[in-house]
């Protein structure tokens, strides 16, 4: 099967492979994180037409638009980890790099990258799969009628580890006709390994991006394990065991349930989507040592760690390069857009989503710094008010913060949050801005890794090769 046609547009990984390698190639992101520019006028008006329709109609036209990307389950054991390892480094210009990152997913390291002129290479992948007859909130069904095709795919793929995730919580529209398959290399993959070798030259640096949040999970078999729910606005704690907002939650969406009944869990694996799985590290440590490489292992505990640091590296960039460095850039999941960012001369902060903890992490980062001319802020709009969602009238308050402008960029607040023409609106939105600059010269990586090196933030290792 052909991994453009396996590989889920709408995940994390995708969104921002696709946002640095447009940014390598010298390109913008039309219609941010989901399609090519010349589906951008269509889709642009496709999606309008769905916010403009009843509340229903558009849940269900957004689940139909998930749906038709998954993979008949009959057919994941035709996937390939190395054609997928191939269809990643193809979306990168083929030159030499000072510096290459691999591993977690993070919307921050993607404006590290850029500013750096580096590419990243994902170690998870979202492949999505269509299930038939599970309902939401029952993840103990979910993996009953798709753990068949789970052990196919492991079983083809001996390099891959499948983090089986179920989130009735954020996730409630998509999974109501699929679940979602999310793979990690443990073992480099060939393409990566011919890509990096390509790339990097004597005494270049490979950062390994090492995410260390883990999550409560269930082991099925070899290489298998089921994940249920996922970093947001729930706790661990209630997708374990319920509570007065899950149970208002279930209740709201008309759910036969009042908590959630999961396959018990015996241990805790790396989160699906933003956690690392380190027994990549000992291939990553030979091929390092094999071309002469410095290897360096970035550590952090949860994905918003790094946006702090690296909102931080950028403003202190700017003000060495004699821009303002008071106009800053909040996005959200897989809205962000490097290429517009440096243009605009913007300080990029990344927002893992639109819940509870990712505002508070924003409002802990701008009580610390100095303030910002203006705000701009992106929402990704999953379609669901779920636990922990923020209130359009909240994240408002934020803007409020601004000295001069604060504003939202690409979002209907009428609409929130089921307002999917955002990913089309978030585009022309950052493309008007008027203030722009010359796109600057790549950050050295010396200054930037003694920056980065000295944030209490972060682990910062050089692994002994």
């Amino acid at each position: 099967m052909k991994p453009a046609r396996a590989v889920a547009s709408f995940d994390s990984a995708t969104g921002m492979l696709r946002a640095l390698s447009r940014f390598l190639h010298g390109r913008d992101v039309p219609l941010i994180g989901q399609a090519p520019a010349a589906l951008e006028p269509a889709l642009g008006t496709v999606l309008g037409a769905v916010n403009r329709l009843p509340r229903t109609l558009q849940e269900k036209a957004y689940a139909l638009g998930g749906w038709a990307e998954a993979v008949p389950a009959h057919r994941i054991g035709d996937i390939r980890s190395e054609a997928l390892a191939h269809w990643v480094t193809g979306h990168y210009p083929q030159r030499r790099y000072p510096v290459a990152f691999i591993g977690s997913s993070n919307g921050a390291l993607i404006h590290l990258a850029a500013a750096l002129n580096a590419p990243w290479l994902p170690q998870t992948l979202l492949l999505p799969v269509r299930r038939h007859g599970a309902h939401p909130d029952d993840p103990r069904e979910d993996l009953r009628r798709t753990q068949t095709a789970g052990e196919a795919l492991v079983k083809a793929n001996p390099d891959l580890v499948l983090h089986h995730m179920h989130d009735a919580n954020q996730d409630r529209l998509m999974i109501a006709g699929m679940t979602y398959f999310r793979v990690k290399w443990r073992r480099l993959a060939e393409a990566y390994r011919r890509f990096l070798e390509a790339s990097l030259a004597p005494g270049a640096t490979l950062v390994v991006v090492d995410c260390a949040l883990r999550w409560p999970t269930t082991s099925v078999s070899d290489r298998y394990v089921f994940q249920h729910g996922a970093l947001g606005g729930a706790g661990q704690e209630e997708y374990e065991q319920g509570g007065p907002r899950v149970a208002d939650y279930l209740g709201r969406y008309g759910s036969p349930r009042r908590t959630w009944d999961y396959p018990p869990t015996d241990g805790d694996s790396p989160e699906a989507e933003w956690g690392f799985e380190p027994e990549l590290l000992t291939d990553l440590t030979e091929l390092a040592e094999r071309n002469q490489w410095r290897l360096v292992r970035m550590r952090f505990p949860e994905p918003e760690a790094l946006s702090p640091v690296v909102a931080d590296l950028y403003r202190s960039w700017y003000q060495r390069r004699g821009l303002p460095g008071d106009r800053l850039l909040t996005e959200c999941f897989l809205l962000l857009e490097p290429w517009w960012t440096l243009r605009s001369g913007s300080v990029p902060y990344w927002m893992v989503f639109n819940a509870e903890p990712s505002r508070a992490g924003l409002q802990t980062y701008l009580d610390r710094v100095d303030p910002f001319d203006e705000i701009r802020l992106l929402l990704f709009s999953h379609g669901v008010e779920s636990i922990g969602l923020v209130p359009i009238e909240e994240w408002q308050e934020v803007l409020a913060r601004a000295r001069k402008i604060g504003v939202f960029t690409g979002v209907d607040a009428r609409a929130y949050p089921r307002d999917f023409a955002s990913l089309a609106r978030a585009h022309r939105d950052l493309a008007r801005i008027q203030t722009t600059f010359p796109m600057p010269l790549p950050l050295g990586w010396p200054p930037a890794e003694q920056f980065l090196a000295e944030r209490g933030e972060l682990e910062w290792h050089s692994i002994d090769i």
